[in-house]
């Protein structure tokens, strides 16, 4: 059967592929080959400027060039003779060797750097790299720019709709009022919270040998001060070093990666079942599109499909990203290989979280508030400033306000007539009456509005 979109088992590489297209780029097999190739480009050159590695003087600006061109030009073709490769060594990191030392073997000028690729290497000194630059590109290229421009977009609604009242619901039952703003910065700052501590992790790397001790590295090159040449190489790769490991990097900053991140979505899924819910309740209407259909069988439906899908997304996400943290810090004494293919599914839970963001933005923009039904919701409810006058009767000094107010509205519907003859009856200061009769549930909205502003 010929792979197509139609006949991929995923639906990230067949049905939604044209959304994720960015983080395939970074972590499809492809996108790991060629950051695997980075790291051992990048370890021969540093190797090659180090003054006491004298066997491999510093490189040419020719070679340079050429190795670079290597990298920028990787190419389909390029992963293909890898795979080739791999074919005959079942390794796929030795394939990314055999490739680099095939694209020196041209020019004599290479023969004293061959043996020095993957120099005093595991295959895990290049996969924790490889690993951390990608999750470093797929948060800064593809996760906080998706992330962003979804806060910006709640930012908006909390803006626009700080001063629309609205009736709360606790337990599913009329309660004290909010706004409809209110609401929407709920989202942006507990988002804003948890992205601002995903971007402040660290993302660490190591490059230590087959059980971090630097075993090899010192029995060839013994005057070479290899845990701060190590460090050096790290960080110049814009990565944090991690000076203690055996022979993987622990992972440990994946799965805190992945914790931030379950976080996140998990705030968003909340998001989107509101959302959802309010639809339902008529608050928000949907924009329609001509075309498009909402029900195969009922033609007046409007489906909030987005928020639907969102929320599918998303736990699909997370289920993995929690697998991830639970799984990658473990590994058996120094080293075994049941991380391997969970690594490759990051970007599995990458797409499907990344889904879910676009999802909501979708979503976002089809919404229409529909103030009439928003207000006339809280206009039915009078009895929801029952707990307004038995805080004020509370401070007046009546007795039992709370049980009064309990006896008149309790399971009862109470309108604005029989609220306001109540309030005459009780013995407070002509002002103080004055300020309940005049409130109502639009106006009971505490500070509402400037929180949502602010």
């Amino acid at each position: 059967m010929t792979l197509s979109s139609l006949t991929a088992i995923s639906p990230l590489d067949g049905r939604y592929f044209d959304k994720i297209i960015s983080l395939s780029e970074l972590t499809s097999e492809l996108g790991l080959m060629r950051y695997r190739l980075q790291i051992e480009i990048s370890w021969l050159e540093a190797l090659a400027n180090h003054p006491d590695i004298t066997e491999a003087p510093p490189f040419t600006a020719t070679m340079r060039r050429h190795l670079q061109d290597t990298l920028t030009h990787f190419s389909l073709e390029d992963a293909q003779t890898i795979k080739n490769i791999e074919a005959t060594t079942n390794h796929d990191v030795k394939a990314i060797e055999y490739f680099l030392k095939m694209k020196c073997d041209h020019d004599t000028a290479y023969t004293p750097y061959i043996e020095f690729i993957h120099f005093a290497c595991t295959s895990e000194d290049i996969n924790n790299l490889s690993y951390a630059l990608m999750i470093r590109d797929v948060k800064e290229k593809t996760l906080n720019p998706t992330l962003q421009t979804l806060e910006d977009t709640l930012t908006v609604f909390a803006n626009d709709y700080a001063e629309l009242a609205m009736l709360s619901r606790t337990h599913g039952q009329p309660a004290t009022p909010t706004t409809l703003g209110k609401e929407f910065a709920n989202i942006v700052h507990r988002l804003r919270r948890q992205r601002t501590g995903f971007n402040t992790l660290d993302i660490l790397g190591k490059i230590n040998g087959a059980t971090g001790n630097f075993n090899a590295h010192a029995i060839a090159y013994p005057k070479v001060d290899w845990p701060v040449f190590s460090k050096n190489f790290v960080e110049s790769l814009g990565l944090c070093y991690n000076s203690h490991t055996t022979q993987i990097e622990p992972h440990d900053f994946i799965a805190e990666h992945c914790h931030a991140l379950a976080r996140i979505n998990t705030i968003l899924i909340d998001a989107a079942r509101d959302i959802w819910g309010y639809v339902a309740l008529e608050y928000f209407t949907q924009k329609t599109k001509e075309g498009e259909i909402g029900s195969s069988a009922m033609p007046h439906k409007v489906n909030p499909i987005d928020f639907e899908n969102a929320e599918g997304n998303l736990g699909i996400a997370n289920a993995l990203l929690e697998h991830f943290a639970a799984k990658l810090p473990i590994s058996r004494w120094q080293r075994d290989l049941s991380d391997s293919t969970v690594l490759r599914n990051l970007g599995v839970a990458f797409a499907h979280s990344t889904l879910g963001y676009q999802s909501i933005l979708k979503g976002l923009s089809k919404l229409q508030v529909n103030q009439h039904v928003i207000t006339a919701d809280l206009d039915n409810h009078w009895e929801i400033l029952a707990e307004a006058l038995q805080t004020v009767m509370r401070r007046h000094g009546i007795q039992q306000p709370y049980e009064k107010l309990k006896a008149l509205t309790r399971g009862k519907k109470i309108d604005k007539t029989m609220l306001q003859e109540f309030i005459d009856s009780l013995e407070l200061p002509q002002d103080v009456k004055q300020t309940l009769l005049n409130l109502t549930p639009g106006r009971y909205i505490g500070y509402a509005d400037k929180l949502a502003k602010n």
